[in-house]
């Protein structure tokens, strides 16, 4: 009898072991060690989006960043003096980073988005340059 109780006592935690196991799995986000950035370049045009004026990196500018297939925003930042951005202790998991461009003069700007995927605890990803057009008028 007190031999059947110990079987079930201890089936009892190892299945509360295995089930508390598969629930802590985490996806994208932060609390871990990994990091993505990268840098804004601007294109500068005359007032009707017409005839570039002058070029370079952009200090801040903002950038987002959404964790997974989440659909607001996770977090974001402005870009430094040199344009650059990081965002830090991340976690494995896809995640989506974006900034805003203006497409003609008086209408609405639109997303520039790149899709980026984290595979490794401490990795550290660099995005192309994202390239936008802005207006100083």
């Amino acid at each position: 009898m007190k031999k059947s109780f110990l079987t079930i006592g201890i089936s009892l935690i190892t299945l509360i072991v295995v089930i508390s196991l598969i629930s802590c799995k985490k996806g994208p986000g932060e609390g871990g060690r990994a990091s993505i950035n990268g840098k804004v370049f601007s294109v500068n045009y005359n007032s009707s989006f017409t005839v570039p004026q002058d070029s370079g990196y952009l200090g801040a500018q903002k950038v987002y960043l959404i964790y997974g297939d989440d659909i607001i925003v996770g977090d974001d930042q402005d870009s430094n003096n040199e344009g650059a951005f990081e965002f830090n202790f991340l976690r494995k998991g896809k995640y989506k980073v974006y900034v805003y461009t203006k497409t003609l003069a008086n209408h609405l700007d639109s997303a520039i988005v790149q899709e980026v995927e984290i595979t490794e605890r401490k990795q550290s990803v660099e995005l192309p340059d994202f390239k936008i057009k802005t207006s100083k008028n």
